[in-house]
């Protein structure tokens, strides 16, 4: 089967579109390239649909690789056929093409097989031929020293039997069928693990029984999370008796004595080799379907997480709060760079808050901060409540920061570079306080696994994960752009056509011959040749540059056109930004060429009118109801205000200002049928809930959206 075939009948796209995006794939583009630089020879795709093109090629890439490896092994054995070739040839999906191999397949020693060295092969035929009345007396003359008798004889044949019906593909795909319509997924409790501590959070699944093809991600998740900790047994039931009638119908043809002994084949073959085979297949693609759920999510609240709201350039002072071993404070400036840091101690057992006060006024003067980021876990409501008791003498804006994820980033190897002389406590402070500036910049630094927005992460294929994951940072980061004279090198790894690599060489050279002062500059960059420039140029904006195109979303490859069009409308290109009655009144016909249509120019004249516009909401400021410190505090029938924490397929969670966080069950988000939860909330989003139940024992919130 050829390549463009089958990612036309698999991402039901244009096949020229498919044709022309696979060789720029070829040519190494990568996707933010293709989807905003290359328009006109893709068909306008956009990430989502060239991103599908990626995941089908990759497919087809192993499934080719797969049947060579196949084709190789039959011909080895001198079993390759014509027909057989071409029946593998024209396989579609990894399940029918190990269908095919299941015959010639090397196997451990099997039954079948030492009936077979037995001599008990040409017997197995005659049963299945199924023309002797009296298949015993047959039998007897295939006895010897490992065949003492006529049954050792019959079973022995009804073993090869029983092989040939397992790899027969018609009744597989018949088991396989009725699986998949009516399988149930079973889960009793481990006996020994009833009354363990760590078992109650997965006591819904002591006794559970639901249809598999019914059961949600998350749940199927859940359920074989507790299996693998050995809290639960799963299994899947099905009505055997149903199958063994219809394998019966297609495999015995007339009533004699062959036919009782195809019937013991058949039941033997059905739960030996079959069923566990067949049901171990379905739970694993019940649970790849569960992954590719799982990964979705997690997708989409990263990006969200990643586009959150900037506060932007400004000087913040950034508090990780605690109790017995204070409050790191560090003072950093514009740019985030670390100026002052110190410890407060304004909680119990020190309880120095006259100090910390003075202390917090006396920073905020010094370095004329001009918003405070405080870390959302332990002692932050009670920081919170501090900070704002103090009598600023300029107006200072006040933001709680998810702290998600700093621990990690502080004891990172990242950290360490970026940090040398100072301590975890330190390093997490900044880090609260970068991303209050910029969250996206500060975000990639950690592993997104551990900034806890997904829904059972680990639990997922990894690899699957991590190229999920790593596909939505980058086409966060590029859809934003990078400041080429500040970014960090994780920040700029991301960028198109860059990786880790020439990131450190792009900050190696800005440290030895300072910033960047035009796009042009980026190519002196040692090992940045011209493939990785024509990828990434357009991603990398320069602040105050001589040619103002390069702090904005245009190709260097464009520049040419928007000289012309400033030359044609009498105007300098530093006159044409910003105005928006020219920018507008351009016919752009006047401007294609073969390889320049509408869409590019359309762009073009967009990021014109605002050139390095950040797609991103401005942060806003966010205070919880300051009479909710604890669970204990939270009543039936309140509404309070809350900011969504992550999203899931069944709901969503909401921070109402206490350790545990709430649930908004789907049935919750809105009066209507909810299909999807991003449809009615995003991450980080500031809302309102009623609280519909408090479990104050299991410490459950159930909230409901307040509209």
């Amino acid at each position: 089967m050829q390549l463009i075939p089958y990612l036309v009948k698999h991402t039901q796209l244009p096949e020229k579109n498919i044709r022309n995006t696979v060789e720029l794939l070829n040519e190494d583009c990568t996707i933010p390239f293709i989807s905003r630089y290359r328009k006109e020879k893709t068909g306008n795709l956009d990430e989502v649909q060239i991103g599908a093109i990626v995941e089908q090629k990759a497919q087809f890439e192993n499934l080719e690789k797969r049947k060579a490896t196949i084709l190789k092994a039959i011909e080895e054995q001198g079993q390759l056929t014509a027909e057989l070739r071409n029946k593998i040839d024209q396989t579609e999906d990894l399940v029918s093409l190990e269908d095919l191999y299941l015959p010639y397949k090397k196997k451990r020693k099997t039954k079948a097989e030492t009936a077979r060295k037995n001599g008990l092969e040409p017997l197995a035929k005659m049963i299945m031929a199924q023309n002797h009345r009296d298949i015993g007396s047959v039998a007897s003359k295939y006895l010897g020293n490992d065949v003492p008798d006529e049954e050792a004889a019959l079973e022995g044949a009804r073993h090869i039997i029983s092989e040939w019906i397992n790899e027969r593909v018609s009744i597989r795909n018949l088991v396989r069928a009725q699986l998949e319509r009516s399988a149930m997924i079973t889960t009793k409790v481990a006996s020994s693990k009833k009354d363990d501590e760590n078992a109650q959070k997965f006591r819904d699944y002591f006794d559970w029984s639901e249809a598999l093809k019914r059961c949600p991600s998350h749940r199927l998740l859940a359920i074989l999370r507790a299996e693998n900790e050995g809290f639960i047994r799963v299994r899947l039931d099905i009505d055997s008796d149903y199958l063994l009638s219809k394998i019966e119908q297609r495999v015995i043809k007339s009533e004699n004595s062959c036919a009782d002994h195809i019937r013991l084949a058949i039941e033997d073959a059905y739960k030996r080799l079959l069923f566990p085979s067949l049901s171990n297949e379905l739970l694993k693609k019940a649970k790849e379907k569960a992954d590719d759920e799982a990964i979705k999510v997690f997708s989409k609240n990263l990006q969200q997480l990643l586009l959150g709201a900037p506060l932007g350039e400004k000087r913040i002072l950034a508090i990780d709060p605690g109790f017995r071993t204070g409050c790191k404070v560090v003072c950093l400036s514009a740019q985030g760079e670390l100026e002052h840091n110190e410890t407060i101690y304004p909680h119990p057992p020190q309880n120095k808050a006259k100090e910390a006060i003075k202390k917090l006024s006396s920073l905020a003067d010094a370095y004329k901060i001009e918003a405070i980021a405080i870390g959302n876990g332990t002692a932050s409501r009670e920081t919170e409540q501090l900070v704002k008791r103090i009598h600023f003498k300029n107006p200072i804006e006040v933001f709680v920061v998810s702290e998600a994820g700093a621990s990690i980033y502080s004891a990172s190897k990242i950290a360490r570079e970026e940090f040398p002389n100072y301590d975890v406590t330190v390093r997490g402070a900044v880090s609260i306080g970068r991303r209050l500036a910029d969250p996206l910049a500060e975000l990639v630094k950690i592993d997104a696994k551990s900034i806890g927005v997904g829904q059972y992460q680990h639990d997922v294929d990894q690899t699957k994960l991590q190229s999920s994951l790593d596909r939505v940072v980058e086409s966060c980061v590029n859809s934003v752009g990078v400041n080429i004279n500040t970014a960090s090198v994780p920040l700029l790894s991301y960028v198109s056509g860059i990786g880790p690599k020439l990131a450190e060489n792009i900050v190696a050279y800005r440290n030895e011959n300072g910033p960047f002062k035009s796009r042009a500059d980026i190519k002196k960059v040692p090992r940045l040749g011209d493939k990785a420039f024509e990828q990434g140029a357009a991603f990398l904006r320069i602040k105050e540059a001589d040619n103002p195109l390069d702090d904005s979303a245009v190709h260097p490859e464009s520049y040419s056109i928007v000289r012309q069009i400033a030359k044609d409308q009498k105007l300098h290109v530093s006159e044409l930004i910003g105005n928006k009655e020219v920018l507008q009144g351009i016919d752009l016909n006047k401007y294609c060429s073969e390889s320049i249509g509408i869409p590019t120019l359309k762009d073009i004249v967009q990021e014109l009118e605002k050139p390095g516009l950040d797609r991103r909401e401005k942060a806003k400021v966010f205070t919880f109801d300051q009479n909710i410190k604890t669970i204990e505090d939270v009543r039936e029938g309140q509404l309070l205000p809350g900011i969504v924490n992550n999203i899931t397929n069944f709901g969503c969670f909401v921070d109402i200002g206490i350790k545990e966080s709430g649930l908004i069950h789907v049935s919750n988000l809105a009066d209507t049928f909810v299909k999807d939860v991003n449809e009615h909330v995003h991450l980080h989003q500031q809302i309102m809930v009623k609280v519909l139940q408090v479990d104050v024992p299991r410490k459950r919130i159930q909230l409901k959206l307040h509209k």
